[in-house]
């Protein structure tokens, strides 16, 4: 079946969610760059007339990788976060990006809540109890509680809003950092990240990858948490100094963590992985079946849209 835009030829380079994809490959003269024997030389023949680009994040997207796209128009991401597109290139050549926004906030918002209560009821470990057959032996041991907790959010847009208004149903007070206060929200404000870890003892981040927030939560900042410290990242790996948060659990600085996303994904420290009070995700924070496919279809929507001469639906700010 010929394509909707002929002439407007899409590459992916990595699997869509299989609605998505099913949808994008209809619409558009779609290069699924996994499927190819020799994925570099099937890239090599097809940049030339390459307009759209669907990314997983898989791939760094920076200036040298541009450039093997002369006609290329829009790079269409799937997810929120686009630390791996250098954007300003992307401008420099006439290429807008777009992104993900809403569709997956409260995925993600529900799937920090129950980061949260594993880490502070250690309910994956509970688990493990009870298959180990331990408990015939005796009680699981008491754990910490939700009670009486400041939950501190770094980085107040909309997820950090959905898992604010999450946490107040369970009964916690918020606080947050934000680059600039917010007037739409009640909650204490922290003028920077070491002053909302000493207001806290629970600091979730959830606020944008990039050069500017690299180790935003290092040291000082984890230090300020405190040993009832818990730390939740479900935003990128790159927001937090590893080794500092590494030295601050085995040193007991603070009480725990619950990670969703790594520096280094898929690789984990190994110091990490032997801790059995830190709770550890592969970055599935919107990684369900309808999630995923919504934001799958807005990837299509955007390069349609775009395709059609209308502009983009969602592009980056």
């Amino acid at each position: 079946m010929p394509s909707s835009f002929p002439g407007f030829r899409v590459l992916v380079p990595d699997p869509l969610p299989a609605g998505g994809l099913a949808r994008l490959t209809k619409t558009f003269d779609a290069l699924k760059l996994w499927e190819e024997a020799d994925r570099a030389a099937a890239l090599r023949a097809a940049a030339p007339d390459i307009r759209g680009l669907a990314s997983t994040g898989a791939q760094r997207i920076d200036s040298v990788f541009l450039d093997l796209f002369p006609k290329l128009e829009i790079v269409a991401n799937l997810g929120v976060g686009y630390d791996h597109i250098d954007v300003a290139a992307a401008r420099a050549r006439g290429v807008v990006v777009t992104n993900t926004p809403g569709v997956l906030v409260d995925e993600v918002a529900d799937a920090t809540m129950g980061l949260l209560l594993c880490a502070v009821r250690q309910l994956p470990q509970a688990d493990s109890f009870v298959r180990r057959g331990d408990w015939t032996r005796g009680p699981f041991p008491l754990s910490a509680s939700l009670k009486g907790r400041v939950l501190g959010v770094l980085g107040l847009g909309d997820i950090g809003r959905a898992i604010a208004r999450r946490a107040e149903a369970f009964g916690l007070k918020i606080a947050y950092h934000n680059r600039s206060r917010r007037d739409d929200v009640s909650y204490a404000y922290a003028a920077s990240p070491v002053e909302l870890a000493q207001a806290c003892d629970i600091l979730v981040v959830a606020a944008p990858g990039g050069p500017q927030t690299r180790h935003i939560v290092g040291a000082r900042v984890l230090e300020a948490l405190g040993p009832r410290g818990i730390l939740v990242n479900i935003a990128r790996g790159s927001l937090v100094d590893t080794a500092a948060l590494i030295a601050a659990l085995q040193q007991g600085k603070i009480q725990t963590a619950a990670l969703d996303v790594f520096a280094t994904e898929p690789d984990v420290p190994a110091e990490l992985r032997a801790m059995p009070q830190v709770i550890l995700a592969p970055h599935i924070g919107s990684a369900s079946v309808a999630t995923r496919e919504a934001m799958a279809d807005l990837v299509v929507e955007n390069l349609t849209s775009w395709a059609s001469g209308a502009g983009a639906v969602t592009p980056v700010a």
